[in-house]
C-alpha cells in the first residue's frame, strides 16, 4: 500500500484479519476514492462497537460520516473542507472553531497538526494526563487544548 507522496506502508494485518483494537484512527488526505469502497466504510462502521474509540484526522471525518454513525453528532475537519462536509452530510453538526471534538466513541480533528492535539487528548483520555504531557514534551510539541 502506498500513502501520500509515495510513502510505502507495509501492514502486519488486513482489515479482515486484524486483532481486536481499542482505538482506530482514520487518516485524512484525499479520501474520495476510499469513500466509494463499501467494504472499507462497512469495516470502519464495524469498528465503532461500544467501548472502542474511532477517531479521524482532518478529512478522515468524511469516512466516518459516510458510515452514518455521526448523524446528530458534533465533528470537525480541515477548514478548507468544512463546507463540503456540511453539504454532503447535513445530519452531522460540523463545527469550525475547535481543533478537535470528542463525542465519546467518535473523536475528530481539524487540519493536520490538530490531529496531533487530538492524539494527545486521546493519550490523556485512554491513559493519563501525565503521559500525554510527557509525550508532548518528548515530541517538543506545544499541545493546544480546546477551550
Amino acid at each position: 500500500m502506498r500513502a501520500r507522496a509515495g510513502l510505502k506502508v507495509d501492514p502486519d494485518f488486513s482489515i479482515s484479519d486484524h486483532p481486536p483494537m481499542d482505538c482506530l484512527i482514520v487518516p485524512g488526505g484525499v479520501v474520495n476514492a476510499e469513500m466509494e469502497k463499501a467494504d472499507v466504510i462497512r469495516w470502519i462502521s464495524d469498528q465503532s462497537e461500544p467501548g472502542r474509540v474511532v477517531a479521524a484526522v482532518c478529512t478522515g471525518a468524511f469516512m466516518l460520516a459516510k458510515t452514518g454513525k455521526l448523524a446528530g453528532k458534533q465533528v470537525t475537519t480541515h477548514w478548507e473542507d468544512i463546507g463540503d462536509l456540511k453539504e454532503m452530510f447535513p445530519s452531522v453538526d460540523v463545527l469550525s472553531t475547535l481543533r478537535w471534538v470528542d463525542e465519546g466513541s467518535f473523536v475528530t480533528s481539524a487540519g493536520i497538526s490538530a490531529g496531533i492535539d487530538m492524539s494527545l487528548h486521546l493519550v490523556e483520555r485512554l491513559h493519563s494526563r501525565e503521559l500525554a504531557e510527557r509525550t508532548a514534551l518528548q515530541m517538543d510539541f506545544d499541545w493546544t487544548e480546546n477551550d
